[in-house]
């Protein structure tokens, strides 16, 4: 649904947490706090991998454990993440998000406890993993929602905080290899736990803005909101065209690029090289971010997936045998693309949908976006055998371009046009925000 700037007007109403304040259009004491609580939680997210690998080798498992502990939290998550949209607008969100981050804090401050004590066991880390899959799955629905009720200047918000989330993962595994070295593995595992305990404080002392209420909760059920932000979904062409497109480019781009660029390179160049492509493809992620602070493009969509043909930087490089500076310009290049277009089209998102299905429609662009990921993971071992892993890169980046050309082709996507704040003016207050449809009033903290 195109449309113009709305007046960014206070809005009143019922609403959640203490005190009601005035959006500002990024920077307030509010947005600093959520801010600081995305930051510190990505950090922590970018440290995990390497405490299973380095945890779960160190007990005498192997690659394949590994692999198996970090799926089981990929699985839960997109299993369950729809439900928690659906969940999310029927209540309290940040009470959900809180609560997520609390329930983390305890399944990490437990796998720290095991890792300390030396009894690991492959079940038990990966029913942690699945513990925290559905918690994650319940947070992140209401990520999509905040942001706009904290700044009236969204894409300026979501590049703010696209730049501290690619800042976050140039440190992450870098500190946590730190804590390996220093401590243990457990050690990581306590890190982390305490960046759900910093994500959950920041959230608590948040004061979102209260929404405007549109008028009386009407009664529905679980299934029916589930039916209707599918609906919802549906109904805008936009939306569903670039999820078609984006399965296709897990597919055949991101799903097999991100295994094979590092065993290729960790075979002929050493960890180091890769730890060195990772790290530009960070910087160019910071350096994507704060282009998305600078430029506001009319059609947001259009100029994101200009931005995405510079991805095939990435996977060519390596699948051309290029030096090890020729594939890291190549990443950060790639970097640089894919996060300008993730900021475009999370605003797009937050901007063009009503709030009172933004998190239903939120949770089916993620779990649609993961859904052929696992699937061109999966593929990119055999298809290496039989075609040679160098050929499968070049063809994944040949496809990262005709991804980004169908984006262009498709009209809907080429010609929506930015608005500047949810659609309707001010944000109309969702279930969630006026008295619940279950009958319990959120507001009510």
């Amino acid at each position: 649904m195109p449309g113009g700037p709305a007046k960014a007007e206070p809005r009143s109403g019922g609403g959640e947490g203490a005190g009601e304040g005035a959006v500002h259009p990024v920077w307030s004491r509010d947005f600093a706090l959520f801010f600081v609580a995305r930051a510190v939680a990505r950090l922590g997210d970018t440290m995990l991998p390497v405490a299973l690998a380095a945890g779960l080798l160190q007990h005498g498992y192997g690659a394949g454990a590994v692999g198996l502990a970090m799926a089981a939290t990929v699985a839960a998550f997109a299993g369950f993440v729809v439900f928690g949209g659906v969940i999310a607008d029927r209540f309290s969100t940040r009470r959900l998000m809180i609560g997520a981050d609390l329930v983390r804090l305890a399944a990490q401050a437990l796998a720290a406890v095991l890792f300390f004590s030396g009894h690991v066991v492959l079940w038990e880390i990966c029913a942690i993993g699945l513990v925290n899959g559905v918690a994650g799955a319940l947070f992140q629905p209401g990520v999509a929602s905040t942001t706009p009720r904290l700044a009236t200047d969204v894409q300026g918000a979501n590049g703010a905080i696209r730049v501290a989330e690619s800042a976050a993962q140039l440190a992450g595994p870098a500190f946590a290899g730190l804590l390996v070295g220093l401590a243990s593995p457990g050690g990581v595992f306590a890190a982390h736990a305490a960046t759900y305990a910093v994500s959950a404080l920041c959230l608590l002392l948040l004061r979102l803005p209260p929404l405007a209420v549109g008028g009386a909760p009407v009664p529905s059920t679980f299934t029916a909101d589930l039916v209707e932000g599918w609906r919802e979904f549906r109904a805008r062409t936009w939306l569903w065209g670039v999820i078609a497109v984006w399965c296709l480019y897990m597919l055949t781009v991101w799903g097999p690029t991100l295994p094979l660029v590092a065993t290729e390179v960790v075979q002929r160049h050493g960890p180091g090289a890769y730890g060195l492509i990772n790290s530009a493809l960070g910087a160019g992620t910071v350096v994507g971010g704060l282009l998305a602070l600078r430029l506001r493009p009319r059609r947001m969509l259009r100029a994101g997936a200009i931005g995405l043909f510079a991805f095939v930087g990435f996977p060519a490089t390596v699948g051309l045998g290029l030096d090890v500076p020729a594939m890291a310009a190549g990443a950060a290049v790639a970097g640089a693309g894919m996060s300008f277009w993730g900021v475009m089209w999370a605003t797009t998102v937050q901007t063009q949908v009503p709030a009172d299905v933004l998190n239903r429609i939120h949770a089916y662009d993620v779990a649609g976006s993961l859904a052929m990921m696992p699937v061109g993971q999966a593929l990119a071992g055999p298809a290496a055998a039989a075609l040679g892993a160098g050929q499968v890169l070049v063809v994944a980046g040949a496809m990262s371009l005709v991804v980004a050309a169908v984006l262009l082709c498709v009209r809907p996507v080429r010609n929506l046009e930015r608005a500047d704040a949810p659609t309707a003016g001010a944000l109309p207050a969702g279930p969630a925000d006026r008295v619940c449809r279950t009958g319990t009033d959120p507001a009510a903290d």
